[in-house]
C-alpha cells in the first residue's frame, strides 16, 4: 500500500498544465444552457454538464424523512449516523415523521411541508420514495437520497418502478442519489491528512471499503459517492464534479454498469482537460461478470472491448482489482509530474533486481541503461563485479553504512531517471532498516518519485510501519505487480494529458456535403447492395475500384472493355453478404468470352439460390496489398463505433481489430493501428513493400465522419477487404456491406 501522507507530492499535481491541456468554454459547468456550438453534427452534447453538488456534500440543512429512535429498527441506526454526520459538517438536521414529536431529542415534523426552512438535502428512509418526490419538489429541496431497494436490480417490474421514479425526479427539478444506495456519502473523512485527495465513486458500497480504509495508512479521501442504481445522478456526474474540485488529486471508481456511455466519455474528457486522473475497476470483462453486474445494478454493461477501448481513448486508467485501484489511485493523486520516463531499479539482491526488472520491462516500463560515467561513479561504492547498468545491485553490504545514501543520490541524479524503485523482499534489519531510512531521507531531497516494495507478509516491522508509512515522500507498495501497475499508470497519465487536445473540440458541428449525398442512398430498415454501399463510400471520398453495374451479358462485355482487363465480376443484391461462399464472385477474367460465361453462371447461381439481384458488378482488378477491414457498428452504450483490423478471411480467424468511439482525430486513428497484433504487416514483411498507412488512416477518419453524421441511420458498415496498396498508392475498398437502421 501507499502509506505516505503526501508522497513525492505536490499540493495540486494537475493545475500546472491546465493551460497546456486547454480550458473548457467559460460557463460549461453547473447547468449552463447548451448552444449550437455545444452540440455535434448529430445534436449530441460536446461538453459535460457539471452538476453543482456542493450542497449535497456540504448541506446547510438536512431533512431525514422516516427518522426513528426506536432501538432495533434499521432507520434508527441510519438516523443516528446522519445526526453525527450533520454535526460534523455543520448542517442543521430536521427529523420528519408523521407520528413522532421528537427523535433523539430533536424536534420532529410531520411532513416536509412543515419544515421550518428550505432544506438542501432530504434523506428518504421510506420503502417507496416515489410519493415523497413531489412533496420535495413543492418545497424546492435541491437533493435527495433514496436507500430503498427493489428497483431495476430485481428485474422487469423493478425496472418499470425505477423508470417511474426517474421520470418523477426529472419533472421535480431536484437531483436524486439512488435508489439502492447506502450511507457511504455520510462517512467520517479524516481532516488531519494533507495533500491532494482521492474522491471515490462506487456502485457497490462494499467495494469501496478498501479504498476508504486507506485513510488509516495516511492517504487522504475527500468524498465518497455511492451511486447505486443511478435513476438520476450517475457516475459521470460525480466524475465531472470531482474533476473541478481543487482538493481532488485522483478519482477512483468501481463501476458495474454505465448508464450513459456518451455522458461517461464527456466526463472523462473533462477530467483529462483538467489533468485529473480517473482510475476505474469496471466489471463485466466476462459473460458471467457482465450478467452478475446487470443483476446487481440493472444497467447495461456494454460490450467490454468497446468499454475498454473507450476508456483508453479518453485516458481512464482501467485496473482489474480493488488492490490495484487503491495503490494506483493513491500514487496518481499525490505524485508530482515526472521529470523523465526512465525507471531505475535498485536492490540489495541481484536476483530481486533481475526479477523486478523482468516484470517491469514486460509491462512496458523503460529501464534505461545507465551511462558509463554513472556506472563508474556507482562503482566507487559498489564492488566492480556487481551489475550497476540498471538494475543496480549493491551486494548488500554498502547499504549498512554511509555508502548506501551516496548510491541512492547518485541514481536519482541521473537525468534519464524519473522514478527510483527499490524492492525489499523481506526484512533483514541490519540492511533493510537502514535502506528504508536512506530512501526516505533521499526522497525528501528530490522531486523524483521514490517507490519501495515492502514484500514482508507480516507488515508489522518498524521499517515498514513507522519509517516507510510515516514518510511524506516515499510511495510504498506491498507487491511487485501493484507497484509496476501504478508507476506505469502514473507515467502514461502524464504523457496522455501533456498537451491534451479534446477530440470533442474538433467534432463536426454541421453536416458535410457528403452527408446530403449519402442520405439519398439510405434505405431505412434495409441492407444495401454492394453497389449501393460503394456509392455510399464514394459520397465520403473513399476510393473504390472502377466498376459498372450491368444487367446483361452484352453489357458486361462492354463494361469490361471500359473498366479494363483483367476484371472481377460479382453478383450484386441487397440480401447478399457472403458472396464467395455461394460462388458469386469470379476473379481474373481476361476475355469477352470469359465475361459472358461468368455473367450467365452468376445469374444462374443466384436463381438457384433464390437470391434477388440488382445486377452484376464488373470491377477493376486491383493489385494485391494488405487486406484490412474498417467498419461501423452500433454499441448499446456508446452508439456508433469505428473498427479497424486485419481483413479478408483473417478478420474471422484472428479477430485482430481495434475499436474507437467517435469523435477522434488522426493520432487516435494511428494508435488504433498500433494496437493490432498484425501491425507489422503494414510495415512490410518478407520483402513486401510498406503499405500506405497514411491512406488507411484517412479511410478510418472518413468512416468516422460517416459514423458521426449517419449514426442514427446506419446500423452497420463493413469495408472488407480494404486493400491498402504500397506506400503512396492509396487504399481501395474492394467490397462493402451497409445495413440501414
Amino acid at each position: 500500500m501507499l502509506g505516505s501522507t503526501h508522497g513525492t507530492f505536490t499540493t495540486d499535481p494537475r493545475r500546472a498544465h491546465v493551460v497546456a491541456c486547454g480550458e473548457l468554454p467559460p460557463g460549461a459547468v453547473h447547468g449552463r444552457a447548451a448552444t449550437a456550438d455545444d452540440l455535434d453534427v448529430s445534436g449530441r452534447p460536446l461538453y459535460a454538464d457539471v452538476p453543482d453538488l456542493d450542497r449535497f456534500f456540504r448541506p446547510a440543512s438536512v431533512a431525514v424523512i422516516g427518522a426513528s429512535d426506536t432501538e432495533g429498527r434499521p432507520n434508527t441506526g441510519i438516523t443516528r449516523q446522519l445526526i453525527t454526520w450533520a454535526e460534523r459538517v455543520g448542517a442543521r438536521l430536521h427529523p420528519v415523521h408523521p407520528t413522532r414529536q421528537s427523535v433523539f431529542g430533536i424536534p420532529c415534523f410531520p411532513s416536509v411541508a412543515d419544515l421550518p426552512e428550505q432544506v438542501d438535502l432530504a434523506v428518504l428512509l421510506v420503502a417507496d420514495p416515489l410519493p415523497v418526490i413531489e412533496q420535495l419538489a413543492e418545497e424546492k429541496v435541491r437533493f435527495a437520497v433514496a436507500f430503498a431497494s427493489g428497483f431495476a436490480e430485481t428485474g422487469e417490474e423493478g425496472a418499470a418502478a425505477q423508470a417511474r421514479l426517474a421520470a418523477a425526479v426529472q419533472r421535480s427539478g431536484l437531483r436524486l442519489l439512488g435508489p439502492n444506495t447506502n450511507l457511504n456519502a455520510f462517512e467520517h473523512f479524516r481532516d488531519d491528512l494533507e495533500g491532494p485527495a482521492i474522491a471515490l465513486i462506487t456502485q457497490s458500497g462494499h467495494q469501496g471499503r478498501p479504498v476508504f480504509t486507506m485513510q488509516e495508512l495516511g492517504v487522504r479521501l475527500s468524498h465518497w459517492a455511492p451511486t447505486g442504481n443511478e435513476a438520476d445522478l450517475e457516475t459521470s456526474d460525480f466524475i465531472s464534479y470531482f474533476a473541478e474540485r481543487p482538493e481532488v488529486g485522483a478519482i477512483a471508481c468501481y463501476v458495474e454498469g454505465l448508464k450513459d456511455g456518451r455522458a461517461f466519455l464527456l466526463a472523462a474528457d473533462r477530467a483529462a482537460r483538467r489533468g485529473v486522473p480517473v482510475v476505474a475497476v469496471k466489471v463485466g470483462r466476462t459473460e458471467t461478470g457482465a450478467r452478475t453486474a446487470a443483476s446487481h445494478t440493472g444497467k447495461l454493461t456494454g460490450a467490454d472491448t468497446v468499454v475498454d477501448a473507450a476508456m483508453r481513448q479518453f485516458g481512464v486508467i482501467r485496473v482489474d482489482g480493488l488492490d490495484e485501484l487503491q495503490d494506483t489511485a493513491a500514487l496518481l493523486a499525490r505524485a508530482r509530474r515526472p521529470q523523465a520516463d526512465g525507471v531505475a531499479v535498485y536492490s540489495i539482491s541481484g536476483g530481486t533486481g533481475a526479477h523486478f526488472s523482468d516484470m517491469a520491462t514486460e509491462a512496458g516500463l523503460c529501464l534505461p541503461t545507465l551511462s558509463a560515467a554513472k556506472q563508474a561513479e556507482l562503482h566507487q561504492w559498489i564492488p566492480e563485479y556487481l551489475n550497476v547498468t540498471n538494475p543496480v545491485d549493491n551486494g548488500g553490504h554498502p547499504v549498512g553504512d554511509w555508502r548506501g545514501r551516496r548510491i541512492i543520490d547518485a541514481i536519482l541524479d541521473d537525468p534519464q531517471v524519473g522514478v527510483l524503485i527499490c524492492p525489499i523482499t523481506g526484512p533483514f534489519p541490519p540492511m533493510s532498516d537502514k535502506l528504508a531510512q536512506d530512501l526516505v531521507e533521499a526522497a525528501e531531497q528530490t522531486d523524483k518519485l521514490v517507490c519501495v516494495v515492502w514484500g514482508s507478509p507480516v507488515g508489522t516491522e518498524d521499517a515498514y510501519r513507522k519509517t516507510l508509512l510515516g514518510s511524506s515522500r516515499v510511495a510504498t507498495f506491498r507487491t511487485f505487480a501493484n507497484c509496476i501497475t501504478a508507476v506505469r499508470a502514473h507515467l502514461d497519465h502524464h504523457r496522455f494529458t501533456t498537451g491534451y487536445r479534446s477530440p470533442f473540440d474538433e467534432a463536426p458541428r454541421t453536416p458535410s456535403p457528403s452527408f446530403r449525398k449519402a442520405q439519398a442512398l439510405m434505405r431505412p430498415g434495409q441492407q444495401l447492395s454492394e453497389h449501393a454501399a460503394k456509392q455510399l463510400l464514394r459520397a465520403y471520398g473513399i476510393r473504390v475500384p472502377r466498376e459498372q453495374l450491368v444487367t446483361s451479358a452484352a453489357a458486361a462485355v462492354r463494361a469490361a472493355g471500359l473498366v479494363g482487363y483483367p476484371v472481377v465480376m460479382k453478383a450484386s443484391g441487397a440480401q447478399l453478404t457472403h458472396k464467395t461462399e455461394l460462388g458469386l464472385v469470379k476473379v481474373g477474367l481476361t476475355s469477352a468470352s470469359q465475361v459472358r460465361d461468368a455473367y450467365r453462371e452468376l445469374t444462374d447461381i443466384a436463381r438457384y439460390e433464390g437470391v434477388a439481384l440488382d445486377g452484376v458488378l464488373v470491377c477493376q482488378m486491383v493489385e494485391p496489398g494488405v487486406e484490412m477491414v474498417v467498419g461501423v457498428t452500433h454499441d448499446s452504450l456508446f452508439g456508433p463505433t469505428v473498427t479497424a483490423g486485419l481483413g479478408g478471411v483473417l478478420v474471422e480467424v484472428l479477430q485482430d481489430t481495434a475499436v474507437r468511439v467517435p469523435p477522434f482525430g488522426e493520432e487516435q486513428a494511428k494508435t488504433m493501428l498500433s494496437e493490432l497484433r498484425g501491425r507489422a504487416l503494414l510495415d512490410g514483411v518478407r520483402g513486401a513493400a510498406p503499405a500506405d498507412v497514411d491512406a488507411l488512416v484517412e479511410v478510418v477518419l472518413r468512416v468516422q465522419r460517416m459514423a458521426l453524421e449517419l449514426g442514427d441511420e446506419i446500423a452497420e458498415l463493413d469495408i472488407n477487404p480494404l486493400m491498402v496498396l504500397p506506400r503512396g498508392q492509396g487504399a481501395v475498398a474492394l467490397d462493402a456491406l451497409a445495413v440501414c437502421r
